[in-house]
């Protein structure tokens, strides 16, 4: 027999990373080419749920993350500037675990499993042609109908939750805090800006809230770790097909769905998974790297479209004064918490 033909991964996120684990476990030559270094830390909200737990658990990966000290998170609730919701069950099981650690125990597995990691070096070809494979996460842009969304992340100690998860809400913004290991807790956000609407000076005050918010009082005694900081900015949140894309993608690579949802590391691991058997198929030569694309994509957007509506659906309306109020009553139902969160799911 042949041997295999070798596949290039171009980004060593979360998605590149186990889709080189998963084609190493079948014994397919794969490099992986990442821009970047380990360990870092990125705008991420650092919260595991749904499917992607799954996909962790069939790549043999779940208990090495609960090793390395994901901790469970089972209670979410939401916040405005002035109101809460009581702490909810999650109806199923999360983990939290720092980026800082996640990608690097990721890389570490890869490379165990006889992978070849290159850091530091960005992709300079033009087009993705057959073998390579794209995992370079999101694909920016300035603005969208004249707005801007960025990202920041922050880890913070004392720091006093009333929920595994919280979600705090304004029209222009909103920031999750969960629970880490070392009584850590990652502050993350989103935030709009519409054109000509500048930014503070000091961006990482974003996070802290309004002042007078329940955020502004929840982190009025936190300890910042300044080496945590990430931003990313050019967010696009319109959803996109993976089959629209010319190249193999996988992750951030093919679509972002709202941050809101929690859901966006758990499709990088899901599209990961999706997309190891076809480009296998490929590497053995049983079958055209046009056929592993098709199956990829179909596989992505069949699973994927029904959250990506929903997620697109909610961002606005929790972002809307007009929805607040009506969405916390809400979120008081059970019935509420398994619609929302097993249709963004």
């Amino acid at each position: 027999m042949a041997a295999p033909k070798p596949i290039t991964i171009v980004g060593g996120g979360l998605a590149g990373l186990s889709l080189g684990i998963g084609l190493r476990q079948r014994q397919i030559p794969v490099t992986i080419i990442e821009a970047g270094n380990y360990p870092r830390h990125r705008a991420c909200g650092e919260f595991i749920s749904g499917r992607g737990l799954q996909s962790l658990a069939r790549l043999g990966l779940e208990e090495e993350l609960i090793g390395a000290g994901a901790i469970p998170a089972r209670t979410a609730a939401f916040f405005t500037t002035t109101r809460a919701t009581a702490p909810r069950e999650l109806p199923a099981r999360a983990l939290c675990l720092s980026r800082y650690i996640l990608d690097q125990s990721l890389a570490r597995t890869f490379q165990h499993l006889g992978g070849e990691l290159v850091t530091g070096r960005r992709w300079r070809e033009n087009e993705f042609s057959e073998g390579v494979v794209r995992a370079s996460g999101r694909r920016p842009q300035s603005e969208v109908d004249g707005t801007r969304w960025f990202g920041l992340k922050i880890h913070a100690r004392n720091v006093s939750l009333g929920a595994d998860l919280e979600m705090h809400f304004t029209t222009a913004e909103y920031v999750g805090l969960c629970k880490l290991a070392g009584d850590e807790v990652n502050v993350c956000g989103l935030f709009r800006r519409d054109h000509g609407r500048p930014t503070p000076a000091d961006a990482r005050e974003l996070l802290r809230g309004q002042p007078g918010s329940i955020l502004n009082r929840r982190l009025a005694g936190a300890d910042f770790d300044e080496t945590s900081f990430s931003s990313t900015a050019g967010i696009s949140l319109r959803a996109a097909r993976a089959a629209a894309h010319p190249e193999i993608c996988v992750g951030d690579a093919i679509t972002m769905i709202p941050p809101l949802t929690g859901n966006g590391m758990s499709m990088a691991f899901e599209s990961a998974e999706l997309a190891t058997e076809p480009l296998a198929a490929w590497s053995r030569g049983e079958s055209s790297w046009l056929v592993a694309k098709n199956r990829i994509a179909r596989a992505c957007d069949l699973l994927f479209a029904r959250r990506l509506g929903w997620a697109t659906r909610l961002q606005p309306m929790f972002l809307s004064a007009a929805w607040q109020k009506p969405l916390l009553l809400l979120s008081r139902s059970q019935w509420f918490w398994r619609i929302a969160f097993g249709n963004t799911r």
